[in-house]
This record gives structure tokens, C-alpha cells and sequence, in this order.
């Protein structure tokens, strides 16, 4: 992917999320379904994030952006805050 098509994967998962935060603003909360939800958008906000960053550092490396790939979830949540 490409930034455009990231960034708009980004705004995608985000107005999501607002929608998923909307909602649970009812009075009701979050379902365990919502709940579930709630958590893999931010995995793949998380991998999008990651996956810019790649491309930044291999540009300013001088290496082709192109050749940055998605990482595993499981790769990404590890990573320290």
C-alpha cells in the first residue's frame, strides 16, 4: 500500500471507532461484539501506523518504500510504548 491508500484505511478505521464510541455513549455501553471490534480496529490502526513508519525510514534511508510490508499483529502489539 501506498501512503494515500494507507491514510485512507486509517480514516476509514477511525470514523469507525467514532461511530463504536458514539454508540456506546447511550447509556448502554459496549456489547462484547462492539467490544471486539473496538479492539481489532486499534491492532489494525496499530499495523497501519507501523507500516508508515516503514515506509518513512526506508525513504529517508534511501531504499524504496515500496518494500515495506504489513507486519503480524502479533509483531506489532509487542512492540514497547
Amino acid at each position: 500500500m501506498n501512503e494515500p491508500e494507507i491514510f485512507d484505511r486509517v480514516n476509514a478505521l477511525s470514523e469507525e471507532e467514532e461511530r463504536l464510541y458514539q454508540d456506546a455513549g447511550d447509556g448502554q455501553g459496549l456489547g462484547s461484539a462492539e467490544s471486539e471490534r473496538l479492539r481489532a480496529i486499534n491492532v489494525e490502526l496499530d499495523r497501519c501506523y507501523d507500516l508508515l513508519h516503514q515506509r518513512a525510514a526506508r525513504r529517508a534511508a534511501g531504499q524504496n518504500p515500496d518494500e515495506a510490508a504489513v507486519r503480524r499483529a502479533e509483531v506489532v502489539e509487542q512492540y514497547q510504548q
